[in-house]
């Protein structure tokens, strides 16, 4: 089982591992990350991929339980705060973001920007990225300011583009889909960080989030198998396919110097 926002990277991941492995057979169920991790538990799936770390009650849990768990990191995301291109705002710190969705900034000319309300687009409380958007962004604060609520990735970007004094999250892989990107800094003063595959990988962006693959010790063999091949070089050529960054595999970014010509 696997949360929502991995499934579209397993499913690539699973069709390439069974042109390897004709004989294998993965059924590729969703859920959010805690009934991914509850299914596991319960052995009703050979693996649960989540897209955020094992959560303290859930450790504890399989401690309870004498449950032995063994996981593997295959890929980095990112939350991005996206608006619309022809918004002046370039940069914004995670205090400042806060305060507009807690509903203390309402007008982009707070942020530098033109005389127009804020209109600010969630994804559903229950998935996986709000959820790390409310850690941490919110802090556990509540969102108070006045929402909308898309259901997607792709929806909340579709928002920002028709509504220029909007303004959204999504993953990484959504980053540059039509919306702009805001630069993020993780306090007022600090230097703002694009959201790319480059600074997702080397820890500079602020909001990175890792996906899990957890197996039971002992389980399976065809689990074990496909998380062999997630982790191959094969399977995290897919990753970065997918727009996530690799995390078993070296990976060496070139920037073209902007005094080369491109061709």
């Amino acid at each position: 089982m696997c949360a929502p926002e991995a499934r579209d990277l397993i499913v690539r991941e699973r069709d390439a591992f069974q042109a390897l492995y004709p004989q294998a057979s993965i059924e590729v169920r969703a859920g959010t990350s805690r009934d991914a991790v509850s299914a596991l538990f319960a052995a009703r799936c050979g693996a649960g991929v989540i897209t955020r770390e094992l959560v303290p009650e859930e450790r504890a849990a399989a401690v309870r339980g004498g449950l032995e768990l063994e996981g593997y990191r295959f890929a980095r995301d990112a939350l991005v705060a996206v608006v619309h291109p022809s918004n002046p705002v370039q940069n914004i710190s995670l205090p400042k973001l806060r305060a507009v969705y807690a509903g203390e900034v309402r007008e982009w000319s707070q942020l530098a920007g033109a005389r127009q309300e804020i209109r600010p687009v969630i994804q559903p409380m229950e998935s996986d990225v709000t959820a790390f958007f409310n850690e941490e962004v919110m802090g556990g604060e509540a969102i108070r300011a006045r929402i909308l609520e898309e259901d997607s990735d792709s929806a909340v970007v579709a928002r920002v583009v028709r509504d220029p004094q909007a303004v959204g999250y999504v993953t990484l892989a959504w980053a540059e889909r039509g919306a702009r990107p805001l630069r993020i800094s993780p306090l007022t003063g600090l230097a703002y960080t694009q959201p790319d595959a480059e600074t997702v990988y080397n820890g500079k962006y602020p909001l990175c989030r890792f996906f899990n693959c957890y197996v039971r010790t002992g389980g399976p063999q065809l689990a074990n198998g496909f998380i062999t091949f997630i982790t191959s070089t094969g399977g995290q050529k897919i990753v970065h396919e997918a727009g996530l960054v690799p995390t078993s595999v070296p990976v060496r970014f070139v920037r073209r110097s902007p005094m080369l010509k491109s061709h």
